[in-house]
């Protein structure tokens, strides 16, 4: 069994930052990718930053610049740190992370449960 828990979230102004953390437990092998994904009202889910550990990082076209991931292996632990942040970045975060457990042969993906971010204007 394996759970992805988030925290960090919360209601921030425009402009301001908010740094998330999703830390994996459980009977974990290796990750080899985590990342952030998020889904606003009304859209689909869509990935915002993810990281390879040992590898590089990608983001969204509409983060870079602003975003940044950052990984600890030792803690099995993911960050997203979120600067000058903006109406439109308000969503529900959902951490992903792609595993192999001790009960699987290959990865795979698993999720968290979501944290909120606002961003009022």
């Amino acid at each position: 069994q394996v759970q992805l828990v988030e925290s960090g979230g919360g209601l921030v102004q425009a402009g301001g930052s908010l740094k998330l953390s999703c830390a994996a437990s459980g009977s974990i092998v290796r990750i080899n990718a985590m990342g952030w994904y998020r889904q606003a009202p009304g859209k689909q889910r869509e990935l915002v930053a993810a990281i390879a550990f040992g590898g590089d990082a990608n983001y969204a076209d509409s983060v870079k610049g602003r975003f940044a991931i950052s990984g600890d292996s030792a803690k099995n632990t993911v960050y997203l740190q979120m600067n000058s942040l903006k109406p439109e970045d308000t969503a529900v975060y959902y951490c992903n992370a792609n595993m192999r457990l001790t009960s699987a042969y290959t990865g795979a993906n698993y999720w968290g449960k979501g944290t909120l971010v606002t961003v009022s204007s």
